[in-house]
């Protein structure tokens, strides 16, 4: 069974179209929050409700990825091909990494344990540039 079988069919109204292009002009991967203060200024009258149930749906169907590894919110990226994140931890930003996907691990996984490995999810933890620099501002004011 091919994968596209398995996931639910979603017809691509024109408010998921919206938040689709919204969301695929920023890198910042934004919570639900900030991509319906994006979509409002081109649909007014859009709900926050309606901007979270469609994110969600989006997210099962494999239109966007919903990053939950980590944070305490739920932030979500139009670039659906595999790859890697770092959240800062101090202010939460969430950039991602240019480094090839390791496959291997998913082998090694498998090996290592009796499931079925289908995936994995690496989020890398560090201090953002801005914080940094923030930081050392602040220690040479003190």
């Amino acid at each position: 069974m091919d994968i596209d079988d398995q996931s639910p069919k979603m017809r691509l109204t024109a408010q998921r179209q919206i938040i689709l292009e919204e969301l695929g002009k920023v890198t910042s991967h934004p919570t639900a929050n900030e991509v319906y203060d994006m979509v409002r200024k081109r649909l007014p009258r859009i709900g926050l409700g309606t901007v979270y149930r469609n994110l969600e749906l989006m997210a099962e169907t494999g239109l966007i990825l919903k990053l939950e590894v980590g944070g305490t919110q739920k932030r979500f990226d139009a670039t659906t091909i595999l790859h890697y994140h770092v959240r800062c931890s101090e202010c939460g930003r969430v950039d991602d990494i240019e480094l090839p996907v390791q496959s291997k691990l998913n082998r090694l996984a498998a090996k290592a344990c009796d499931y079925q490995i289908l995936g994995h999810h690496i989020e890398f933890s560090g201090i953002c540039p801005d914080c940094a620099r923030a930081a050392a501002k602040q220690v040479t004011i003190n």
